[in-house]
């Protein structure tokens, strides 16, 4: 492979005009510590860097990131990485994500467990099964992937990932109310980590809501997130006028607003167009939440019975309860799904002083479609006639 494929850093980008260095995840320390140590435990030498291959990198491209720790140990090997989050560090920044690796004859397998400063999952609604420790799954594909990458066919390979002070700092973070306890969550869809200065990333949204009015648009899709941009890739809808607002709905419907936009649809995941619906305009589970407490109040409009009220108040995921409104069978989800995407709608047009006419469609969990307000339709099909 050649040297222009290795990238020894990630550089910057330019947010709000302010060039802010990126970083890397959790789980991409966790993916190259393993793929390190399998090397070491194969071939018994000592490494100083490695080359990681992520999802957020072209096809063919590698990381290179320095080993923070490296050695060799009777049944195989140990390495770690210093998580580097860039400009923009959150509490795992600095922290050491160690492997350690064993190696027997086999079929190819690779078996991820989570050690010291890793949390254990207790409570359903995750993506990650109870009992399991908290490496989500794309990380655990990253860690298989890149130690698969090392090894010759006829091995399987055992690894352990640690984060040595992780219970402690788990304490500053949400995982307790999630019901993650004893540690951190390996995570990370991308593997890499972009700045967030709030301030920086919503002049940053306001510039593209500006291109967009400067182009003649009127309309716009507002997308939450990763999740929303990925729910309107798996449906096939054009991107040409979506911006992706992270959690400042409030900031943009104003500025939308203020640009003359007419129309806007609002693409959002249940956890967080519920909260929307309930009138909260910056979504960050910092800021506000109330999403259980919200749910389960439409479903008592719903019908739902006692019983299955507290069942869903008792819940810590939107996905959880989405679990239990569907089980209950009846149409109650859909008559749930639906008020919270029509309440989201009305409550986004109040903000926007009757000047917008919003639409949403509301999608769950693998991208699943919950709820399309039927005029969401008729503005897509807008949307891709004036894009012609």
């Amino acid at each position: 492979m050649g040297k222009n494929n290795i990238l020894t850093d990630l550089g910057s980008i330019d947010v709000g005009g302010k060039q802010l260095r990126r970083g890397y995840t959790t789980g991409t320390c966790a993916a190259g510590a393993a793929a390190a140590a399998a090397y070491m435990a194969l071939h018994r030498e000592l490494v100083q860097q490695v080359q990681v291959q992520l999802p957020g990198l072209a096809q063919g491209q590698l990381l290179q990131l320095p080993l923070a720790e490296a050695r060799l140990e009777a049944d195989g090997a140990l390495a770690a990485i210093t998580k580097d989050g860039g400009d923009d560090p959150d509490v795992t920044h600095g922290l050491n994500i160690v492997a350690q690796v064993r190696l027997a004859p086999g079929s190819g397998r690779v078996q991820i467990e989570g050690g010291q400063g890793v949390g254990r999952v207790t409570l359903a609604g995750l993506k990650i099964p109870v009992g399991e420790a908290a490496i989500n799954p794309v990380p655990r594909a990253m860690i298989a992937q890149n130690v698969q990458a090392q090894l010759p066919p006829g091995w399987d390979a055992e690894v352990l990932i640690s984060a040595p002070g992780g219970e402690e700092l788990a304490r500053r973070t949400f995982n307790p109310r999630l019901g993650i306890v004893g540690g951190l969550s390996i995570l990370g869809s991308t593997g890499l980590v972009n700045p967030m200065s709030e301030a920086a990333l919503q002049e940053s949204l306001r510039l593209e809501l500006h291109v967009l009015a400067g182009r003649g648009y009127q309309a716009a899709i507002l997308a939450f997130g990763n999740y929303g941009l990925q729910f309107l890739r798996s449906q096939r809808i054009d991107e040409t006028q979506v911006v992706k607002i992270s959690n400042y709905l409030g900031f943009m419907l104003d500025e939308a607003r203020q640009l003359g936009f007419r129309r806007l649809l609002l693409i959002g995941h249940l956890g967080k167009l519920v909260k929307v619906s309930a009138g909260i305009f910056n979504t960050h589970s910092r800021v506000a939440d109330g999403r259980l407490e919200t749910l389960t109040a439409y479903a008592a409009l719903a019908g739902a019975g006692q019983p299955l009220l507290a069942q869903l108040y008792q819940c810590t995921t939107t996905s959880a309860a989405a679990a239990l409104l569907e089980q209950a069978g009846g149409g109650l989800a859909e008559r749930v799904y639906q008020q919270v995407a029509e309440r989201a709608a009305s409550r986004a047009a109040l903000y926007g002083y009757g000047e917008l006419e919003i639409a949403t469609i509301l999608f769950g969990d693998d991208n699943r479609l919950l709820y399309k307000q039927p005029q969401a339709d008729q503005f897509l099909k807008e949307l891709k006639h004036n894009d012609e």
